[in-house]
């Protein structure tokens, strides 16, 4: 099982890099991962940016299920 989720996050990893390398190439439509983040950082419903608070709350779950054990 635990080798399942580790072959499951490497999946993960050389799917982002290919697409972020497809993003980066010359005319690509695709947007890269800092233009994503970007956007997501700039969403906001009324004066809440909620874009702000799902990207700390993306990270502080990643550091509680991957630093913290």
């Amino acid at each position: 099982m635990r080798l399942l989720a580790i072959a499951g996050f490497v999946g993960a990893l050389v799917l982002f890099v290919a697409v972020e390398w497809a993003a980066r190439r010359e005319g690509s439509r695709i947007p890269t991962l800092g233009d994503v983040c970007g956007y997501v950082m700039r969403y906001e419903v009324g004066p809440v940016p909620v874009g702000r608070i799902a990207v700390i709350g993306f990270w502080w779950w990643m550091g509680w299920h991957f630093f913290a054990r």
